[in-house]
């Protein structure tokens, strides 16, 4: 937990408050060209809603401080923009249930914070403010966010109570929920009389024009560790409720994306200082922040994995393919990488081998199964929804391994061409943990490079590349997809003026924070 148990309820709080949960969460990239239609999401409503949160498992506290009331929650692995239909027949889907099982006393809204949908602006600014116009102006809206979404003006209006992560990666995603439903519940609880505004903190907004990467932003290292580190001695502060600081959304072009601090409390003054103090702090450190690994073109990264291998013949060397990381909102199937690993002669013999994850290909996989293990295949690979950077790669080699069931991926193959071991799989999958690897039958440990679709390193896979006297074995390669690290080759044009680095010379900002709740119909602002 991360604030211990509730108080007691107060004079005029609420004992048991009726609480809807529902949200549509996906990260999309607009620079890629794959679309996220009705088969990216799961799809979770009422029993099986409640039972996917940990913190609300039958017989603890917060299950019992409330009656809960879960209509729909969508969830996406990242991709492309969700499908125009996709996002109207979900957002339809939640609207009717928040009408069929009002009233409402508070609604928990999960949301990612980066969708976009095809022909809107700003997905969960729509979202919100159907949700809020839907559950009307009394109902205490609490929301929780990845810190790579993006605050607007019109999420922040339509919500009452917001916050996000505080780590990258994000190892607290569960205790941030726990900690934005434990708030939720709190405020129901307090002392209110007749008044249902006293409910409501004050929220300090502070717009800061820097959109970086998640790989420079890491709050494993500097600036971001100090930085973050912040949030809590705010949050300890009297008067303050919660602090919040979103880096933001790189690969989405919209004017929404760009980092941003909320502060919510109910010392106006407090609130405004402490988000003008954190704001500051975040634009003064805009040119600190660097990559979370010495990020260099594909070809220098494999040198170095060469080098280590043949001085310490520690493995496995980590070697990040990030321009098309699913994680991040790439396609997933740009097979790019795989055609520059085959072409290298380091590889062609079989004495070196060399593990890349993943390219998603159904057709390729289908071949593959028919074909049957120990056969020699030629294949197609890739390309086929992203081709911008190489198109479809031919790969000849034998089947390896088949394996089927795969929750995310589906059917899985590993192809072995030379030392070059090809995972190609039926749907997208994020390659994240150990048992990614050995369910297929590769140990990542005993494998001379391992090439993952990832931008900075999951936990398991961080600790392959640090955990030993060689120190760390890791690089993180630029390469090409709709996730690509060098932001301003992939052309964003509807940033509001004076986002850094897109202008990097831009005149200093205006960083003063907006103070606002929500009273009845209307924003008051102070």
């Amino acid at each position: 937990m991360w604030r211990g148990p509730l108080d007691d309820v107060a004079d005029g709080g609420l004992a048991s408050p009726r609480i809807g949960i529902g949200g549509i969460s996906i990260e999309s990239s607009t620079f890629s060209p794959h679309v996220s239609g009705d088969e990216a999401f799961i799809e979770r409503r009422e029993a099986e809603l409640l039972d996917y949160y940990p913190f609300l498992a039958a017989g603890s506290e917060l299950r019992n401080a409330a009656d809960w009331v879960p209509i729909l929650q969508a969830r996406s692995l990242p991709g492309g923009a969700v499908a125009r239909q996709t996002y109207e027949r979900l957002k339809a889907e939640l609207l009717d249930g928040i009408r069929r099982k009002a009233p409402f006393d508070g609604f928990y809204f999960d949301i990612h914070g980066a969708m976009s949908v095809v022909g809107l602006t700003d997905a969960e600014g729509d979202l919100a403010t159907a949700v809020r116009e839907e559950l009307g102006p009394d109902v205490l809206i609490g929301t929780s966010m990845d810190l790579h979404g993006n605050v607007s003006r019109v999420l922040l209006d339509a919500t009452d109570l917001i916050t996000c992560y505080r780590m990258a990666p994000h190892e607290d995603d569960w205790n941030t929920k726990e900690r934005a439903v434990h708030t939720l519940l709190s405020r129901l609880r307090a002392a209110t009389g007749s008044d249902s505004v006293l409910r409501r903190p004050f929220k300090a907004w502070l717009p800061v024009p820097v959109l970086l990467p998640g790989e420079k932003t890491s709050t494993r290292i500097e600036p971001a560790r100090t930085l973050y580190a912040e949030l809590p001695r705010v949050e300890r502060r009297d008067g303050v409720t919660d602090a919040a600081l979103w880096v933001g959304y790189a690969w989405a072009d919209e004017p929404r994306c760009q980092a941003a601090v909320v502060v919510t409390g109910d010392a106006p003054d407090v609130i405004r200082d402490e988000a003008e103090r954190l704001g500051r702090l975040y634009w003064d450190a805009r040119a600190d922040f660097a990559f979370v690994a010495p990020a260099v073109p594909l070809d220098e990264a494999i040198e170095s994995a060469l080098a280590s291998v043949a001085a310490s013949g520690e493995r496995p060397y980590l070697i990040s393919d990030s321009g098309d990381n699913p994680t991040a909102g790439g396609a997933g199937d740009v097979s790019w990488t795989l055609g520059q690993l085959l072409r290298r002669p380091e590889f062609a013999d079989g004495e070196i081998d060399v593990v890349h994850a993943s390219v998603f290909d159904s057709a390729a996989v289908a071949t593959a199964v028919a074909a049957g293990v120990g056969a020699s295949v030629r294949l197609d690979v890739g390309g086929r929804v992203d081709d911008g950077p190489s198109g479809p790669v031919s790969l000849v080699g034998e089947v390896l391994t088949i394996t089927h069931g795969d929750p995310d991926a589906g059917s899985q193959v590993v192809v072995k061409s030379g030392g070059v071991h090809a995972i190609i799989t039926e749907r997208r999958k994020p390659f994240h943990h150990v048992s990614d690897f050995t369910d297929l039958g590769i140990d990542p440990r005993s494998v001379d490079i391992l090439i993952v679709k990832i931008g900075y390193l999951e936990p398991e896979l961080y600790e392959l590349a640090t955990g030993s006297a060689a120190g760390e074995r890791w690089r993180l390669a630029l390469t090409p997809g709709g996730v690509d690290q060098d932001l301003v080759r992939l052309g964003h044009s509807r940033l509001v003026p004076g986002v850094y680095p897109f202008e990097p010379s831009a005149h200093e900002p205006d960083l003063r924070a907006i103070v606002s709740r929500r009273t009845g119909h209307a924003i008051e602002e102070i």
